[in-house]
């Protein structure tokens, strides 16, 4: 038996030898392959990681789209970060001088990672309890381009992910190419994104043109730019300035000189602040019509310059003048609906519909089919239902226009006798008990037939419907633009519904000698490379005769001089114009459509759920001083207002205002001839046949190289107009 102190003794002698260097070797060996497998494993995992990483994505900066108006001056933006994307050349070398100088002084020598930048960060953290970040231009860009799949929370795996994704961008893009990616989006507080933007907004200056305090005030702000925004907090940004002053003179990019004097310079920053985007109707049409003209994804990636039809001037004008109107209307005495200041205060963007009085107005240029203004309601922010171009209503009175125009067209003649007298049972064929009466209640017996115009008399416009036919008349609708014109008669006095865009659209063709012009918004949009990917194309079909046009103009001139519309004088309205008023029944819509040789301008009042709007309430109480205020502001250099230019020679005829024919001495003992000045395409050619007799002499032809202006004088005189 061992003796306990000899055993004693030997486990202390073992206990107390050294242990042999190879066992230290061993660990060691396990150690280093246990960190070697480590780190192969995590530049695995976060290589591939990083290679799922589309890097086209790092040159796709997002910007918003930018909408010009008709002058190609800026009128709004869509959605989208606020960046304007410029070259690596459009910058000032300033800029980017201070720029490196206080990001990332070894940028043009590291491969996207910076292990010197990170020594020196971890020193300064462990020795000064700071938290300093060591991340180069690269990494941030790669963290600028790839926010959700990198993400934003500080953390190991994040910093890992990014110094991966950089050096992949390294070997992707050139140096020159990474700058001015990154340039262009860094965030410079204020919602302000991209170098450009931030020159524009904060010193109203291109930021090729950035001297040298300014480029170094924008690149000291990028570590904090909510905080030193020289917007909100200008002392704080003036630090930041004199911080990358100091920096860049220590680096030797400026001297001591050029510093001092920088810090001198005194720095304006733009009173101007952020461009306020244009939110109404106009615009809600431009992003409705993108939606069918351009992608998704184009949308998404903004850029697009969009050149419009729109005149400002005139959009403010028919705003204003909507509003004017109808706020007069809620200030009568007794008036019995809501009012709209009654609800302010309430801003609900998903409302479409109010329950008060609403209007809406649009202008078309006649030469190009342009839309230059468009207004869908009182306050796009209360109600985004654009009725301008969503809201159906009857059209009431506007469409005898179309009436008489294809009663022209059949050869009726505007001095053509026409009963204003009750309508008998059975007397329309196509509606044997209709029988409507005219507004005032009263009959005036046998008149011309464009009286019936002129006064917008029921009876005689449905007399001159059934002259024309059913059939006429809906394909002179059709053709004009109006596609859902049921075949009944209760047309001939507008008894169907259309919207405020298609019958504008629908008068333009009478200014345009019959020609047919498809109205539109958006004329061009080019793409952020500056190519053209869409561009208007102009239709003009012709789709009622030149004649038929100058008959029904004559017509409605006489609407504004002596018939329903004479108030428009009265309005301050006194250019050379022709149009229509409209009032459906129980005065539910108010309407008013016109124009000048320029502009057709269409007008429409009602409340969004039809009622009556008010007793009397015609379309010329109601609509038609919106209309003569929109005009009037459309300026007289842009769009003149000049005389109805006729179609060619006018020559002179007697006719018969029984048959439309050519006169006869018969007509003359019967007292029906009449002479007028007719376009050659709607002169009769056969003599009257209810008279008979011996054909009176045309007399001369009015071939004459005068100003239209003549002719339009005989034209009114020979129908009565002065």
């Amino acid at each position: 038996m061992l003796n306990p102190a000899v055993a004693l003794a030997r486990h202390t002698s073992r206990k107390n030898k050294p242990r042999s260097h190879s066992s230290w070797r061993r660990r060691f060996a396990w150690l280093a392959l246990a960190g070697f497998v480590s780190v192969t494993a995590l530049v695995l995992v976060y290589g591939f990681w990083a290679s799922t990483f589309d890097l086209d994505a790092v040159k796709e900066i997002p910007q918003r789209s930018m909408v010009f108006d008709m002058d190609a001056k800026l009128y709004s933006r869509l959605q989208g970060e606020n960046r304007i994307v410029v070259g690596r050349s459009e910058v000032a070398r300033n800029f980017v001088e201070a720029l490196l100088a206080r990001e990332d002084t070894r940028f043009l020598s590291h491969h996207g990672v910076d292990p010197i930048g990170i020594a020196r960060a971890l020193v300064r953290n462990v020795t000064h309890g700071a938290r300093e970040g060591a991340s180069t231009i690269t990494q941030q860009l790669a963290r600028n381009s790839f926010p959700e799949g990198i993400g934003a929370a500080r953390s190991l795996h994040r910093k890992l992910l990014e110094a991966f994704v950089a050096m992949r961008i390294e070997q992707k893009f050139s140096k020159q190419e990474i700058l001015e990616h990154y340039m262009n989006r860094i965030y410079f507080g204020a919602g302000v994104y991209g170098v450009e933007t931030a020159s524009l907004q904060y010193f109203g200056r291109h930021a090729k043109d950035l001297p040298l305090g300014e480029s170094a005030m924008l690149a000291g702000i990028i570590r904090g730019p909510t905080r030193f925004s020289p917007r909100t907090n200008l002392k704080g940004a003036l630090r930041q300035r004199d911080q990358v002053l100091e920096r860049l003179a220590k680096l030797e990019k400026i001297t001591a000189n050029e510093s001092d004097a920088a810090r001198r310079t005194p720095i304006a920053i733009s009173r101007k602040g952020k461009f306020s985007v244009q939110e109404n109707y106009a615009m809600e049409q431009v992003r409705d019509d993108l939606e069918v003209l351009v992608s998704d994804e184009m949308q998404a990636q903004g850029g697009l310059k969009i050149f419009t039809t729109i005149d400002p001037a005139l959009e403010k004008a028919a705003q204003t003048a909507v509003e004017s109107a109808l706020r007069k209307v809620e200030q009568r005495p007794g008036y019995a609906h809501p009012t709209r200041a009654a609800f302010a205060g309430l801003r609900d963007d998903e409302k479409t519909r109010t329950p008060y009085l609403q209007g809406a107005a649009m202008v078309i240029e006649n030469k190009s089919g342009a839309i230059r203004a468009i207004v869908g309601g009182r306050d796009y922010a209360e109600s985004q239902l654009n009725r301008a171009r969503e809201a159906k209503r009857q059209v009431g009175s506007t469409f005898k226009a179309f009436v008489y125009a294809a009663a022209f067209g059949r050869g009726m003649l505007p001095g053509a006798t026409i009963e204003d007298g009750p309508i008998r049972r059975g007397e329309i064929a196509g509606a044997p008990t209709w029988t409507p009466e005219n507004s005032d209640g009263t009959f005036k017996g046998a008149l011309a037939a464009e009286e019936g115009l002129i006064h917008s008399r029921n009876t005689m416009s449905v007399r001159v419907g059934e002259r024309a036919g059913l059939d006429e008349i809906v394909r002179v609708a059709h053709a004009a633009g109006l596609d859902e014109v049921p075949r009944q008669p209760a047309i001939f006095l507008g008894a169907f519904e259309a919207t405020l865009a298609d019958l504008t659209a629908a008068y333009s063709i009478f200014p345009n000698a019959g020609v047919r012009r498809q109205p539109y918004i958006i004329e061009r949009i080019d793409d952020a490379n500056g190519e053209t990917i869409y561009r208007a194309a102009h239709l003009e079909p012709r789709v009622l005769d030149p004649g038929v046009c100058w008959l029904a103009t004559a017509a409605m001139q006489k609407v504004m001089e002596r018939g329903t519309a004479a108030g428009v004088k009265s309005m301050g309205f006194a250019k050379r114009c022709a149009g229509k008023t409209g009032t459906t029944n129980d005065y539910h819509d108010a309407w008013f459509v016109g124009y000048t040789s320029s502009l057709t301008c269409g007008v429409w009042v009602g409340l969004d759920q039809p009622k009556t709007i008010v007793a009397k309430g015609y379309g010329a109480a109601l609509a038609l001083p919106i209309w003569a205020d929109t005009m009037a502001a459309a300026s007289a250099q842009r769009y003149p207002a000049r005389d109805f230019e006729p179609p060619g020679p006018l020559r002179a005829a007697a006719v018969c205002s029984a048959s439309n024919e050519l006169a006869t001495d018969g007509c003359q003992r019967a007292g029906t001839a009449y002479t007028l000045n007719l376009p050659v395409s709607r002169l009769p050619r056969d003599g009257c046949h209810v008279h008979r007799g011996s054909v009176i002499a045309a007399g001369e032809d009015r071939v004459r190289r005068t100003p239209a202006s003549g002719l339009l004088h005989s034209f009114r005189k020979f129908f009565g107009g002065e």
